[in-house]
């Protein structure tokens, strides 16, 4: 075994791109403690195994205690975008869990290939990260990732170690199974991790060894069929953090219980309607549905992109449209609230006559921006299926034929609504718009397929939200065609999109999608930082359950069920709301692990999830691929 002083690469010997996993920027394992410490760093390589130590020595004749934050240790990896090109050859995603004395990090090349990059803690406890960004970088690059140490206490002139192995992995399954062999490890898995009210969840722990006692909140568990179970539920809406220890190895699980999708809709809704729905002096206002500061009570207008009153709030507007459609409350306040958000949008942001969407009220569009059309499409189809009235259609199908003759067929677009429409022109007896879209609609995905992989930047370089509307709209054209190339062109993003998703057993993170700039452009905070949950995640729960759907993948249902669900810890079930949880515990030094102040722009996710659960039960096309 070679001992190391100072590790500024990590190469595997059988990566035939010769990825080094590690920044230029940062150092590797660099230290930061209290002045009461003091530390060394050991390093020894055994083929393409990294093992570091770290031990900490308290050099006084008093006893000291840290706390979670007090000691980081620098784990630099390459998890930065630029182009499509780098990344899916250079760069990765990186899924931490600190879980305490179950702790590692699970790192993904963005492209797929192996060998992937693992790390597993083999003596010491992590509670939490941190991360220092590059501000200058912007959305682009996510950081130095810095470790926390769990709380400790040391008595005069006590050492403490933490020590980690770094290994190469071929995969998700592949690196839980090689977790077992550099320390004892103990797996948890729940069925959900986000639930509701009277849900019962199984909680499975699942030790690498033979263990002797199992204990979960100071309760000691017996093993079943050889292994070990805990049921859990709730009657109200909670956190609950299981505490698990497997003979003196402590773990964590971390669950949330949400109120009732519909009741937590109906809640939201009328927040809206009551908080957020501007009736005042300002005419070009009247009827918009705005951000709002939880904080300060008072909703928020900005003249710039992500505090406007254009854009992605339209989300609250098709919220209340998929509530009201469900028809199991005659809710004459939310209908007024919604017919004067019709008008404000038929008089400030769309046109009905040409299908031009707005950046902003005051029908000003010096800005364009090629996703508002998409999503305005969606809220006109949504209206007819709710009013049944043509001329919302009509205004949807002019809206995406500007969309493609203004060169959207080269586009990403967030949540097109291939399907939807065609359904709805369909029932309208609208045929020949219905032919014309379907010829715009494979023209978009004939030219994904074309593309493959080599995405072109968009508002980020590469993002979750460029590779899961590949996905979606090749789905849903081959759902309209029948053509297996679609289908085949699918999976291929799908590979890639999965790379996205974590598995770490805390509803922040599980199937939850690395994003980390959301909390800057739409938040009060102004605060760059991973964002677990951001409500656009579940654009891959929408793609995992077309895909089941399309296929009968129960896999991929299940999949579906727990992204979708893991964006609506967002709203609150007292109906307020936040655009964004900042997850790490601190990023440039500025504390985070909190849910942003403005609810902006995050009930996306609550439609998402009562559209596809009205939607669930479909008939399932057959796989012709």
């Amino acid at each position: 075994m070679k001992k190391i002083t100072h590790i500024k690469e990590i190469i595997f010997k059988e990566d035939r791109y010769h990825m080094n996993w590690l920044r230029e920027d940062f150092p590797y394992a660099a230290v930061k403690v209290p002045k009461e410490l003091d530390y060394q760093v050991y390093h020894k390589k055994q083929g393409d195994c990294i093992h570091t130590e770290i031990l900490f020595n308290n050099r006084q004749d008093k006893p000291v205690f840290t706390h979670t934050g007090s000691i980081s240790v620098s784990f630099p990896l390459q998890d930065k975008y630029e182009s499509s090109e780098v990344c899916m050859k250079y760069r990765c995603h990186t899924h931490i869990f600190c879980g305490e004395d179950v702790s590692y990090v699970m790192a993904l090349r963005m492209g797929g290939d192996a060998p992937h990059l693992g790390m597993v803690v083999e003596e010491g406890s992590l509670s939490s990260y941190s991360v220092t960004r590059n501000v200058a970088s912007r959305s682009n690059d996510r950081g130095c990732f810095w470790l926390h140490p769990s709380a400790m206490q040391f008595a005069p002139g006590e050492t403490k170690r933490l020590s980690w192995v770094v290994f190469p992995h071929k995969g998700k399954i592949d690196f839980y199974e090689q977790m077992g062999k550099y320390r004892q490890y103990v797996k948890v898995e729940a069925d959900h991790y986000v639930l509701f009210p009277d849900e019962k969840v199984n909680i499975r722990i699942m030790p690498s060894f033979e263990a002797e006692h199992v204990w979960v909140d100071g309760a000691e568990i017996m093993a079943k069929d050889g292994q070990y179970h805990v049921e859990y539920s709730s009657r109200i809406p909670r956190e609950k953090i299981l505490h698990i220890c497997v003979d003196g190895i402590r773990t964590i699980c971390r669950l949330l219980v949400q109120e009732e999708p519909y009741k937590l809709a109906a809640a939201r809704c009328r927040f809206i309607a009551e908080h957020q729905q501007y009736y005042g002096e300002l005419r070009q206002l009247d009827g918009a549905y705005l951000a709002y500061d939880n904080e300060e009570k008072l909703q928020v207008y900005r003249p710039v992109n992500d505090y406007n009153g254009g854009r992605e709030r339209v989300g609250m507007g098709l919220l209340l449209s998929e509530y009201l459609q469900d028809g199991s409350e005659i809710a004459e306040d939310l209908e007024k609230s919604l017919q004067s958000y019709i008008r404000f949008v038929e008089r400030e942001l769309a046109d009905p006559e040409t299908g031009e969407v707005f950046n902003d009220v005051g029908r000003d569009g010096s800005y364009t921006r090629q996703y508002n059309l998409p999503w305005y499409a969606t809220f006109f189809t949504e209206l007819y299926r709710q009013y049944h009235e043509k001329r919302y259609l009509v205004t949807a199908y002019r809206i995406l034929l500007r969309f493609y003759k203004e060169g959207g067929s080269k586009f990403y677009p967030i949540d097109l609504p291939v399907l939807l429409i065609d359904e709805a022109l369909k029932a309208a007896g609208m045929e020949n718009e219905r032919i014309e879209l379907g010829v715009w609609f494979r023209a978009h995905a004939d030219q994904l397929v074309k593309t493959g992989r080599d995405y072109p930047p968009s508002e980020v370089n590469y993002e979750q939200s460029i590779v899961a509307p590949a996905a979606d709209v090749l789905l849903k054209v081959y759902c309209l065609s029948g053509e297996g190339k679609y289908l085949r062109a699918a999976r291929e993003q799908m590979e890639v999109l999965d790379l996205f998703n974590g598995t770490q057993p805390d509803y922040h993170l599980y199937e939850n999608a690395v994003r980390h700039w959301d909390g800057y452009w739409f938040g009060k905070r102004e605060l760059y930082g991973d964002t677990f949950p951001h409500y656009w995640s579940a654009l891959t729960g929408n793609v995992f359950l077309l895909y089941a759907q399309i296929t009968g993948d129960a896999f991929y249902e299940k999949r579906a069920e727990d992204s979708l669900r893991g964006v609506l810890p967002l709203i609150f079930p007292d109906g307020s709301a936040s655009c964004a949880y900042v997850f790490p515990q601190s990023v440039n030094g500025i504390s985070g692990a909190y849910y942003d102040p403005y609810a902006n722009d995050q009930d996306w996710g609550l439609y998402f999830y009562l559209r596809n659960r009205k939607q669930r039960g479909g008939q399932k096309n057959g796989e012709n691929a």
